[in-house]
């Protein structure tokens, strides 16, 4: 099972292992709240800087991600830790609950 949810939100033990999925370390966020950063899965600089998790260009963004994580090696660092622990929340620090990269990540993983 992988469960996404944003870093900032309170996590429970029914969670799994916390995997922060964003370039940049949230502002505010202690280190004990995630179990391993996996900033290497997180979208790269110039696509993050293009989207601004804008709305209206997140079916663009999900393409693009998508294909950055065909050829990303993360990913499968990423499936072996979602193994190793029977599952997983993929934490990130956007607002936007519905266009963000773990949404996108998710999808790819589970497809």
């Amino acid at each position: 099972m992988i469960a996404i949810k944003r870093v900032y939100e309170a996590r429970t033990a029914d969670e799994g292992h916390g995997i922060l999925v964003d370039r940049l370390w949230p502002r505010g966020v202690r280190k004990d709240r995630v179990d391993v950063w996996l900033k290497d899965v997180a979208p790269s600089d110039d696509l993050r800087n293009w989207f601004r998790h804008e709305a209206p260009k997140f079916d663009e963004f999900a393409h693009r991600y998508t294909e950055e994580l065909a050829g990303n090696d993360a990913v499968d660092r990423l499936r072996d830790l979602i193994a190793a622990h029977s599952g997983a929340t993929l934490l990130y620090g956007a607002r936007d609950t519905e266009h963000n990269q773990a949404v996108v990540l998710r999808r790819y993983l589970e497809g």
